[in-house]
């Protein structure tokens, strides 16, 4: 998928309401990219990007072309060869919690969700009450299958910080196209724009698109560009 969702230095920055629905798509197809509208700067957590020098798995010279789409076994061996050297430094500190965060973006990176979310969980485990992380393992246990495991760690989060935007976000998506819960995503969202007075107009806008897109299609579990794509006739119809 932003951070996809993850950023290094636009971190600290949402991606641009213009970008939103085309990334949403794809993202949805596999799952959500948590916090690819909503980053914000003050975030106590390491940034869901791979820190400096730790990239996305990239297309190694010699083993895949221009072109090439990679396998799942030729993107998890790229994880564990980038993941490597972190790794190694985790031997003699296993509970620092921005190696961890690293690793995991790194697997997350190359879709290899199940040990992004091990990894994570590992630095939830060290870090219990940083919601910036739960955020991000919330998303890897999506992406892996797990919706329930999912909103638990948002809710969990949410118990820590009631108004941090991320996990409102990303709870009202993953009920939305997880659960096909139209009322939870609603909530969640609602209660993003009641306690975050200070969005700028246009992430204002991005969230109350996607309610309006809820509420044009009560009781149907839709996709973001399948209701981006007849937007004009709904509104016609009203």
């Amino acid at each position: 998928m932003a951070n996809e969702p993850i950023t290094a230095s636009a971190a600290s920055e949402w991606l641009q309401a213009t970008r939103v629905y085309a990334m949403a798509a794809i993202c949805l197809v596999v799952g959500l990219a948590t916090g690819y509208v909503l980053r914000e700067s003050q975030s106590p957590a390491p940034p869901p990007q791979p820190a400096a020098g730790v990239r996305p798995p990239a297309h190694p010279a010699g083993v895949m072309g221009a072109g090439h789409m990679p396998s799942m076994a030729e993107l998890n061996h790229m994880a564990d060869k980038q993941a490597a050297p972190l790794l190694e430094k985790l031997k003699s500190d296993p509970n620092n919690s921005a190696l961890l965060v690293q690793i995991g973006a790194v697997y997350h990176a190359a879709h290899q969700f199940s040990e992004a979310a091990a990894y994570y969980g590992k630095a939830a485990q060290t870090d219990p009450k940083n919601v910036a992380i739960r955020t991000k393992l919330a998303s890897s246990l999506y992406r892996n299958g797990d919706v329930d495991g999912a909103i638990a760690q948002l809710n969990k989060a949410l118990s820590y910080d009631p108004k941090d935007a991320n996990a409102l976000f990303d709870l009202g998506m993953i009920r939305w196209q997880g659960k096909a819960d139209s009322e939870g995503a609603l909530a969640a969202w609602q209660q993003l724009l009641k306690t975050n007075p200070q969005l700028s107009t246009d992430r204002k806008a991005t969230v109350e698109k996607l309610m309006a897109d809820v509420k044009a299609a009560p009781g149907k579990q839709r996709g973001i560009e399948g209701a981006r794509s007849d937007d004009g006739n709904k509104s016609n119809s009203k």
